[in-house]
């Protein structure tokens, strides 16, 4: 990394980022041991300083490293005080006014100019300001474009520019390459219809900063759309949900195939191996040692889920690949041309190291049919003015469209029916997957707690 930055009082830091959206250690007592800038881009008002913020847990935790770039203006900008962040004398630059470079318009266009600057090169790589560049033939930038910053994202910082590109962000970052661009720049190569294509990417020796990409502007989120057909069933109590208007079980199918078509070009384009399924079947068997504590709900089934996890052991070797890692319902998008599936970034909680390992593509598939449990389940929440009698009507008819969505999804990806095998597998890594939720709600949503320990029931007494 670069020297440190000389200048700035890193407790300024603290403050900046508890109210940001992005940072994961909220709730954690913290102090910030370094910052080291990785680069500079553009010249004057604004100057934008890319900087990399240390920061070290009292718990005892691993420090962490979050990626913070700033605009500098020698004057107050005021239309910027919601993203102030300081004031200080930096070596070089003389006395600035720092503010969040991501709520600045001015300073996203440098993002942009620097990747145009890639694209005009022989290779499509620049050094820009200390940062590498890279950019992919093929697709044309509007390098004029304004940029707009997303506001409802947790993990990370998207900038969309006009109609034409989306630049992401990477707010905590950690030395490696990010799946995330690896993924999507394999299956853009390959042609993928199924991805939103890379444009380009940001480097800083071998740390990947943020991605350039295609933007889909008259997508609609997946979770919303699984949401708005549960709404338009519970609306109408005399349909079923094969009758709804807002019957999904196609989107569903066709989902499933659009998963189905991403796993053959991962597995193409990514190393193949195989695990001795007791090895996955003994980390299950760990997460739930680990969550019964947390969990005591979790105690009544604990024999039918160690039964379930040893019939997944008795299955030999069963094939791994890249997969997406953290699927669900909120990581799709549906355009006028069908599915995308975006964020291949992995489990935010996972380690790079462990978000790389090759996995079953089951676990991708777990994941997506918890996710259609909690649409349903997040919808009837809303009623909750209703007599339990008619709560429980609710429930029922949720259940159904819940059971009818996975049908055809599942359907679809497998190509028919599931094999013996296939349905131990799905079924082992979707109870691994509600444990997981379980802790999650424990800590985070106590309320919602009941979602996953009725699948975990359900699951462990079909097991």
């Amino acid at each position: 990394m670069n020297a440190p930055t000389q200048g700035i009082d890193p407790s300024v830091f603290v403050p900046y980022l508890t109210r940001t959206r992005w940072f994961g250690g909220k709730g954690r007592e913290f102090s910030v041991a370094d910052v080291r800038r990785l680069g500079l881009l553009g010249e004057g008002d604004p100057t934008v300083a890319v900087l990399l913020v240390e920061l070290a847990y009292a718990d005892g935790g691993d420090n962490e490293l979050y990626q913070v770039p700033l605009s500098y203006y020698t004057e107050p900008e005021h239309r910027l005080d919601h993203a102030f962040v300081g004031w200080w004398e930096d070596d070089g630059l003389g006395w600035v006014h720092a503010y969040d470079a991501l709520h600045d318009r001015e300073a996203t266009r440098l993002w942009l100019q620097a990747f145009g600057t890639a694209a005009e090169s022989t290779d499509g790589t620049a050094e820009v300001g200390g940062l590498v560049f890279h950019r992919l033939p093929g697709h044309d930038v509007d390098l004029d474009a304004s940029g707009s910053l997303f506001t409802g994202e947790q993990s990370n910082s998207s900038v969309a520019f006009g109609e034409d590109s989306v630049l992401k962000l990477f707010r905590k970052v950690t030395p490696g390459a990010n799946p995330d661009i690896t993924t999507h720049e394999a299956l853009t190569q390959a042609g993928s219809t199924d991805v939103a294509h890379l444009y380009g990417w940001v480097e800083h020796g071998e740390t990947h900063l943020g991605m350039l990409q295609q933007f889909l502007r008259t997508a609609t989120d997946g979770w919303d759309l699984a949401c708005t057909s549960v709404r338009n069933l519970y609306a109408d109590p005399d349909l079923a949900a094969r009758e709804a208007g807002g019957d999904f079980s196609g989107e569903s199918g066709r989902l499933g195939d659009t998963l189905r078509e991403v796993h053959v070009l991962m597995r193409e384009h990514f190393d193949q191996a195989s695990l001795a399924a007791s090895t996955t079947a003994a980390q299950m068997n760990a997460r739930l040692d680990a969550a019964l504590p947390v969990v005591p709900g979790l105690a009544p089934h604990e024999a039918a889920l160690r039964a379930l996890f040893d019939q997944l052991a008795d299955l030999g070797e069963i094939p791994v690949q890249r997969v997406h890692g953290d699927l669900h319902l909120g990581q799709t998008l549906r355009t006028a041309m069908g599915w995308k599936i975006v964020d291949f970034e992995g489990e935010p909680a996972k380690t790079l190291a462990e978000r790389l390992l090759p996995d079953s593509p089951w676990r991708d598939v777990a994941g997506m049919l918890r996710s259609f449990d909690y649409a349903a389940h997040a919808v009837e929440r809303t009623h909750d003015e209703l007599d339990p009698a008619a709560i429980a009507e609710l429930h029922a008819r949720g259940v159904e469209w819940v059971e009818r969505n996975q049908r055809y999804f599942l359907s679809a990806y497998a190509g028919g029916d599931l094999t013996p095998e296939q349905r131990t597998l799905v079924t082992a890594y979707t109870a691994d997957k509600a444990v997981y939720e379980t802790v999650y709600e424990t800590r985070n949503r106590p309320t919602w707690l009941d979602i996953p320990l009725a699948a975990v029931a359900r699951i462990g007494g079909s097991s």
